[in-house]
């Protein structure tokens, strides 16, 4: 299942396949890890040409220094960084880079009513927040990313921008958050829909690129 060729991306946590598909489109064979079934066929539908592997970053199997790059968009923080960290260095070859990178739906500086709603429908939910670094604080994440001297950080890049979305576009949008369900992303769209039609979303994305550092026992 895995290729052998070097030019071959590990999307780890790659959801419906949002970057996967840019990176099969620039030429690269994609080997894309996805725990949920429901995502993971969506992903095969609209990308047949990765390699789709449904399980989860921390159980699954790959074979050592066969990726020159591997990716996390927006997935990072479902991980346990004490068993993935080690296990996507030993997949990358030496010097090879990882590249993290998160939108944050609802940029925390910018408030609108339909962040309140958004908001409030979380808080219905009455659960505690998972005890994991805070996935809007990249000099958190990227401590946490570095802690066992398996990767060095590059850089870190931080951009904010924002777009008009329908109701039909947020249910299609807050149906592919992993930890929302079907019922709470009708919601969202009744909110676009009691709001006025439409919404503007204000959000943040932040990357951070690694580069793998040598281990004397690799």
């Amino acid at each position: 299942m895995f290729c052998n060729l070097i030019a071959a991306p590990l999307d780890i946590g790659a959801g419906t396949g949002q970057a996967t598909g840019p990176l099969l489109a620039a030429g690269l064979s994609v080997t894309a890890v996805e725990p949920g079934f429901q995502l993971a066929a969506r992903l095969r539908s609209a990308h047949p040409q990765a390699a789709v592997i449904v399980e989860r970053a921390e159980e699954v199997a790959l074979p050592e220094n066969a990726f020159d790059i591997a990716v996390a968009a927006t997935s990072i923080h479902w991980m346990d960084l004490d068993v993935v960290l080690p296990k996507v260095h030993r997949a990358l070859i030496r010097q090879g880079r990882f590249l993290v990178w998160r939108n944050v739906f609802g940029d925390p500086e910018v408030r609108t009513p339909f962040r309140e709603r958004v908001g409030r429908i979380v808080q219905d939910r009455g659960a505690p927040p998972r005890p994991v670094p805070d996935p809007e604080d990249v000099v958190e994440l990227s401590a946490e990313l570095t802690r066992a001297d398996l990767f060095s950080v590059d850089l870190i890049r931080t951009f904010r921008w924002s777009i008009e979305l329908n109701d039909r576009q947020v249910l299609q949008l807050f149906s592919t958050f992993s930890d929302w369900t079907v019922e709470e992303a009708d919601r969202a769209a009744a909110a676009v829909r009691e709001l006025g039609g439409s919404v503007v979303e204000h959000y943040m994305t932040w990357l951070i690129a690694l580069t793998s550092t040598r281990v004397t026992d690799r």
